[in-house]
């Protein structure tokens, strides 16, 4: 019972940190599953299973406040859903030896880029208006997928920040956007696993108790949007993704760290992330003196926007 309530309260925590940045819902939960000795394929499958009723409910709502650019959700969805088939049967192939140390790789590489994403660069938006082609939305898309089916999460973490950094969509619609096309991501990922593993490696009771807190979460993110700056969120998630990933690289074969190495390790880690999110807090109260970050705006109802920006 303790681990279904601990369950549930990862996934309500997860999904409020999605719904305020677009992403790193996979990353949290997977990232909290496997420190509480989860096998690696199991938490992503895990993850994946309760994604699509954590995406449906979040791509419905965005939907309903004009947050989706249809031909967006097409052209980085379908791609997507490859790459996370392919990441899923790939790493349902490994031993779990071997895919520990290999997620965690890849979950601290996730955070660490938010990290840093967030801290330095907040959000930026220029040249809206401009289409996003295929050349560029369907690469993207298959290597998101597959770094989200491998890492337990990913989707949100490639997709959005390179979303926005094109400058080209809303950032409003990245989001919404990007929240929707991961439903197809979170289906073929969650095929990819039940033909891998099998259902019997799965425990559908944690899948639940994930896809429950989750949705209990949804509405209460829309409002923790306007409370808690994204920026100083995303620092935040990034320094605890990077910090309990740390401890299975550091305990695994690959580095085989000495207890006073990984003390000194983490000791340096958390320097760093409060360093960074007190800096993210710093940069957040300079920029709502000179008029607000542009997530704050991209978190609006469609209809709380200038018209300018309806018709961009």
């Amino acid at each position: 019972m303790k681990s279904l309530v601990l369950l549930g309260l990862v996934g309500l925590a997860a999904q409020l940190i999605d719904g305020s940045l677009g992403m790193a819902y996979g990353a949290t939960s997977a990232t909290l599953l496997l420190a509480i000795g989860t096998n690696p394929a199991s938490a992503s499958a895990t993850v994946h299973l309760a994604e699509i009723g954590t995406t449906l409910a979040s791509g419905a709502a965005h939907w309903r406040f004009g947050n989706v650019d249809w031909k967006v959700v097409l052209k980085i969805g379908v791609p997507g859903a490859i790459g996370a088939f392919a990441g899923a049967t790939f790493l349902s192939w490994l031993s779990t030896e071997s895919a520990a140390p290999i997620m965690s790789a890849i979950l601290f590489t996730l955070g660490l880029y938010l990290l840093i994403r967030f801290t330095l660069r907040g959000i930026d938006g220029r040249n809206l208006g401009k289409p996003l082609r295929k050349r560029f939305l369907t690469p993207l898309g298959l290597f998101g997928g597959f770094v989200d089916a491998t890492g337990g999460g990913g989707w949100g973490p490639v997709g959005t920040p390179a979303l926005l950094a094109s400058g080209r969509i809303e950032p409003r619609k990245v989001i919404g956007s990007i929240d929707t096309s991961e439903f197809l991501v979170a289906v073929a990922a969650s095929i990819g696993f039940l033909i891998g593993l099998g259902g019997e490696n799965i425990d559908f009771a944690w899948v639940g108790v994930l896809l429950l807190g989750g949705l209990i979460a949804a509405p209460i993110a829309a409002w923790l949007v306007r409370h808690v700056p994204p920026r100083v969120l995303g620092s935040a998630v990034g320094g605890l993704i990077i910090l309990t990933n740390a401890r299975t690289l550091l305990r695994s074969e690959w580095l085989g760290a000495s207890g006073a190495v990984q003390v000194a390790a983490y000791l340096a880690i958390a320097l760093v992330w409060i360093a960074a999110v007190a800096y993210s807090v710093r940069r957040h109260l300079a920029e709502r003196d000179v008029g607000g970050p542009v997530l704050d705006k991209a978190n609006r109802p469609a209809e709380q926007d200038e018209p300018a920006a309806e018709t961009a």
